[in-house]
């Protein structure tokens, strides 16, 4: 284990991986970000259900690992590009985060101490215990404090880049839950996609990026029947790979 990063599960070779880059709300006690600490607990902050979801799905032998993110997304923002303005937010929907105005010796120990450390243990996984298929996981708000008036319909979201060889059939298993799933939405692959690019896409493994909505799996039964519907999902994703 590491303050970078948290494992459940033991990766598999041809197996499952789990990777959730915004699934914690830990801000370590010697960095002061200069917000209100309830925002903590506000999606800008974390990707909320996303941890217990990955631990039913862990649990249940969905998946056979997940790697989930150490610290808040605005401790750093593992789903960026290293050298990206928004790898260390200095505002998130309307937040000013002022902690994160860092010279560049500041950065460089940020991302140092917690943004590579991920990046390297989900390689040193994927080397060592190559999956069939990763699956990415993150949730969304609702609604953007920002743009109250843009709605997000969609209780899942489909995402991917370059490598749409998994999508469609994960699609039409979350269609079949009887889910309005928006393919590329309420974000598009295409635009934010660091962490898969990375370590899938550069890889040739397939993959796809999933997006709940956060009042969907606010709770537990929400999180135990989104983990039951993703379940499903890996199932008929998996025979459609290796048909």
């Amino acid at each position: 284990m590491s303050e970078a990063w948290r494992q459940l599960g033991e990766a598999r070779t041809g197996g499952i991986l789990l990777i959730a880059d915004h699934a914690s709300a830990h801000v370590p006690d010697d960095i002061d970000l200069g917000i209100d600490p309830a925002l903590l607990t506000n999606h800008i902050a974390i990707d909320i259900g996303v941890a217990e979801v990955a631990a039913r799905l862990v649990e249940s032998g969905a998946v056979d690992a997940a790697i989930l993110g150490g610290v808040s997304r605005l401790v750093v923002d593992c789903n960026r590009e290293e050298d990206a303005p928004g790898v260390l937010p200095i505002a998130s929907d309307g937040h000013a985060v002022p902690g994160n105005a860092l010279d560049d010796a500041a950065r460089e120990a940020r991302l140092a101490r917690f943004f590579r450390p991920y990046h390297d243990h989900i390689a040193k996984v994927i080397v060592g215990h190559r999956p069939a298929m990763i699956l990415s996981l993150h949730s969304f708000t609702p609604s953007l404090a920002a743009h109250p008036d843009q709605a997000r319909p969609w209780h899942v979201g489909v995402l991917y880049n370059e490598d749409e060889r998994l999508a469609g059939a994960a699609i039409a298993a979350l269609e079949a839950e009887g889910l309005n799933v928006g393919d590329q939405q309420p974000y598009s692959g295409k635009l934010l996609n660091a962490t898969m690019n990375r370590h899938a896409e550069g890889n040739d493994i397939p993959y796809v990026g999933i997006e709940m909505r956060q009042d969907l799996i606010g709770d537990a039964a929400g999180q135990a029947l989104f983990a039951e519907r993703l379940s499903r999902m890996c199932s008929k994703v998996a025979l459609n790979l290796a048909g």
